[in-house]
C-alpha cells in the first residue's frame, strides 16, 4: 500500500493554493482520507458562463489541494434536478406544454428539445458536455437520483429531528405571511407530481413522516421524508447535502453570502461544520451594471469563444476572483495577451515559481502543448485592422514575412489566434473604426515620422523602429509622448488604443506604413 505523500509546509502565493490550505488543515483536524469539492447548478436553464467560472476556480483549488497534500480528492458537479419549475424559460421550444407541468420537479417534465427522457435530463446532458468541452474532471450528481437512491434518508431524518431548530434559524430571515406556513420540507404530491409549498399539519420524527393538505382538496396525506417522497427548500437542502455527502469546500456568488450563512448554521444544526467557502464577486457589463440573464445584458461562453480561445477565459476568471469585474467584449483582448505573456513567462520558470502563474492552473499544472504565440493579439486585430481582413490567410501574408518559419502547423496558437482575430475585427473593430484628422502639430510629426521611416535601413528590428518613433514624438511640441501614441492610433488607424507600434511597423512593413501615413495625411 503506498503511503500518502508528504503535506508542504510552505504555500505558494497563489489564490487557490491559499484556498487549498483552508482544505488542508481542515481535513488535519477531521482525519478523513478525502477531501469532497462541490459545485452546484440549477437546472432550469443552460450553463451559463457563471457556471463555467465557478467549476474552473473550484477545479484550481482541488488541483492545488493536491499539489500540497497528495490527498486524494473528489468534485461533485451537483444539479439541482428535483426543484419545481417555477417559470417557463424564453429559450426553449414548446412552452405551451412546459407550462402545463409547472411546479414539477425538472426530471418529471417532458423534454420540450424532444431528445431527452426529461427537461432536468436535457438539462443535465447538455452541462455535462459543457464542462467536459474544458476537459473538467468531476463527478456528476443528480439530486433526483440521490434523493431516490436513499443517499439523503438519513439526513432527511435527522432534519426531521432537528425541525424547530432550523424553523427558529430559518424563519426570522422570511416575511410575515411565508414564516406563516413555511417548512423545510417539500411534499411530492403523490397524484398530481408537484412539488408542494405548504405547511406541515404533524411532524412524525420516529415514523419518519410529514402530514400535510392539499389546499385545493382539502385531502390530508401522509409522506415519508425519506425515497425521494420529499425534497428539502434550497437553503436547508444545501446543509443538508453539505451533512449528508460530507462537503470540504464549497465556493458562490457574493449575492448568496446571506444563504452561505444561514445554511452553515443548519449544517451545524444537523451535526456537523459546514464547508470552507470562498466569496467570488459578481460580473458587471459594461456600463458598470450587474448581469442579469433576464436582461441579456452580459457575455456568454460561446460569444467568448467565437473570439478567443479558451484559455483565455479561464485567464480572465483567475484574475482576482474577488474584484467585481466587466464582462465584455473589450476585456478579451486584454485577456488573451495577459495568457499569452504567462505562458511565455511559465517557460522560463521553475516548478515552484511556476504555481504562482494562472498558466500553471490553466493547464493543469503541466506545460502548454504550444510555445504561445510570437504575435499577440492586440497586433492581430490592429493588422486586420489596417488590411480590412476578411480571411485568415490574409493575415498569413504579413505574418510569414515578420516570421518566415510560422505557419499553422508550427504555431497552433498563433493559428487560433488569427482565425479568432478576423472574426473579431469583422464584428467589432471594423463598425467602430473612426479616423480623425491630426492637428499642426501632430500633422508635422507624422509627416516627420514617413520620412524617419524611409531613411531606416533594410530587415530593421522592431526594437530599432519603436526607437525612432520615440524619437520622432520627442523632437515636436506634442503634450506628452502618450499623446503622440494616440494621435498615431487615431489617425493613421481609426483607433483609441494600439500595441506597440514598433513591432506593428514591423509586422506590418515598414514601406507599408509609409504609405498608410501618405494616405491618412492626403485624406485630411
Amino acid at each position: 500500500m503506498s503511503e500518502t505523500p508528504p503535506i508542504k509546509n510552505t504555500i505558494p502565493k497563489a489564490w487557490p493554493f491559499e484556498e487549498a490550505a483552508k482544505v488542508m488543515q481542515r481535513l488535519a483536524a477531521s482525519g478523513k482520507p478525502e477531501a469532497l469539492f462541490e459545485t452546484g447548478y440549477g437546472p432550469s436553464g443552460l450553463p451559463h458562463i457563471g457556471t463555467f467560472g465557478e467549476v474552473a476556480r473550484t477545479s484550481w483549488v482541488r488541483r492545488a489541494f493536491t499539489d500540497l497534500t497528495g490527498i486524494p480528492s473528489r468534485l461533485l458537479a451537483f444539479s439541482d434536478d428535483m426543484d419545481g419549475l417555477r417559470k417557463v424559460p424564453d429559450n426553449v421550444p414548446n412552452k405551451e406544454m412546459l407550462a402545463q407541468h409547472l411546479g414539477k420537479p425538472l426530471t418529471r417534465i417532458p423534454d420540450p428539445f424532444g431528445t431527452h427522457d426529461s427537461f432536468g435530463a436535457h438539462n443535465n446532458a447538455r452541462l455535462r458536455a459543457f464542462l467536459d468541452s474544458f476537459g473538467f474532471a468531476y463527478e456528476f450528481v443528480s439530486s433526483t437520483d440521490y434523493y431516490a437512491q436513499g443517499r439523503f434518508d438519513a439526513a432527511a431524518r435527522r432534519m426531521l429531528e432537528c425541525h424547530a431548530e432550523v424553523l427558529a434559524v430559518i424563519l426570522p430571515t422570511l416575511g410575515p405571511d411565508r414564516r406563516a406556513t413555511y417548512s423545510p420540507f417539500l411534499p411530492i404530491h403523490p397524484r398530481t407530481g408537484v412539488v408542494m409549498q405548504v405547511p406541515m399539519e404533524q411532524l412524525n420524527p420516529d415514523a419518519g413522516t410529514v402530514v400535510w393538505r392539499d389546499p385545493d382538496t382539502k385531502e390530508a396525506f401522509e409522506s415519508p421524508v425519506t425515497g425521494g417522497h420529499c425534497k428539502m427548500q434550497w437553503k436547508a437542502d444545501w446543509a443538508m447535502r453539505w451533512y449528508a455527502l460530507g462537503v470540504d469546500y464549497e465556493m458562490s456568488g457574493k449575492d448568496l453570502i446571506d444563504s452561505v450563512r444561514l445554511s452553515g448554521r443548519i449544517c451545524r444544526i444537523l451535526g456537523s461544520p459546514p464547508p470552507e467557502g470562498f466569496t467570488y464577486e459578481l460580473f458587471l457589463d459594461a456600463d458598470g451594471q450587474k448581469i442579469s440573464k433576464s436582461k441579456g445584458n452580459g457575455l456568454s461562453v460561446d460569444d467568448w469563444l467565437r473570439y478567443a480561445p479558451p484559455e483565455s477565459l479561464q485567464q480572465f476568471m483567475y484574475n482576482q476572483p474577488q474584484r467585481a469585474k466587466r464582462l465584455y467584449f473589450d476585456v478579451i483582448p486584454r485577456a488573451v495577451d495577459e495568457y499569452i505573456s504567462n505562458v511565455d513567462r511559465m517557460a522560463a520558470q521553475d516548478d515552484e515559481a511556476r504555481k504562482t502563474n494562472p498558466a500553471w492552473h490553466i493547464h493543469a499544472a503541466r506545460l502548454p502543448n504550444h510555445a504561445g504565440s510570437p504575435i499577440t493579439f492586440a497586433m492581430l486585430l490592429n493588422l486586420a485592422s489596417v488590411v480590412n481582413a476578411h480571411e485568415p490567410d490574409i493575415l498569413w501574408g504579413f505574418i510569414r514575412r515578420y516570421a518566415p518559419n510560422a505557419s499553422p502547423e508550427t504555431e497552433p496558437l498563433l493559428a487560433r489566434l488569427v482565425d479568432h482575430a478576423v472574426a473579431y475585427y469583422q464584428d467589432f473593430v471594423r463598425p467602430a473604426k473612426t479616423y480623425r484628422d491630426p492637428d499642426p502639430v501632430e500633422r508635422a510629426a507624422i509627416t516627420d515620422l514617413g520620412a524617419t521611416l524611409a531613411a531606416l535601413p533594410a530587415g530593421v528590428t522592431a526594437d530599432i523602429i519603436q526607437n525612432a518613433v520615440f524619437e520622432v514624438g520627442k523632437r515636436h511640441p506634442l503634450p506628452e509622448l502618450r499623446a503622440w501614441f494616440s494621435a498615431l492610433y487615431q489617425v493613421l488607424l481609426g483607433q483609441n488604443e494600439g500595441p506597440r507600434f514598433g513591432g506593428f511597423v514591423a509586422l506590418y512593413g515598414v514601406p507599408e506604413t509609409i504609405a498608410l501615413i501618405d494616405e491618412a495625411l492626403a485624406r485630411a
